[in-house]
């Protein structure tokens, strides 16, 4: 499976950017699929995730309320709708799809195909 991640640019603080992911060679069936990102000198950071079966959804603490993870199932995508967004939030963003359990969903060892990467500023 090969991800594909678009959505980023440069955004004023409180304003909004939705990232997608799509997949191609294979579909998100069965998986998990889940945001990362990662700011200059930073280690990846667990972002959100979403259960391709069922739809369970899971947030990092620094983004409960601000961002929403869905899935559309016809167009095989997840899309990140962030809002409320702070400069903090800045960094390159990665989709991610693995087979992680409940307890695992933030690691992310649990995530083997990962997509390229985009890239979201907010400036203050």
């Amino acid at each position: 499976v090969q991800l594909q991640a678009s959505g980023g640019g440069l955004v004023q603080a409180g304003g909004s950017l939705r990232l997608s992911c799509a997949a191609s060679g294979g579909t998100f069936s069965g998986y998990g699929v889940g945001w990362f990102r990662q700011a200059p000198g930073k280690e990846r950071e667990f972002v959100a995730a979403i259960r391709w079966s069922g739809g369970n959804t899971y947030y990092g603490d620094s983004v409960k309320g601000r961002f929403t993870i869905s899935k559309d199932n016809a167009k095989n995508t997840v899309t990140l709708q962030m809002n409320s967004l702070k400069p903090e939030d800045t960094a390159v963003y990665y989709c991610a799809a693995g087979r992680p359990i409940a307890s695992t969903v933030r690691d992310v060892v649990s995530y083997y195909y990962w997509g390229q990467g985009t890239l979201v500023t907010v400036s203050s």
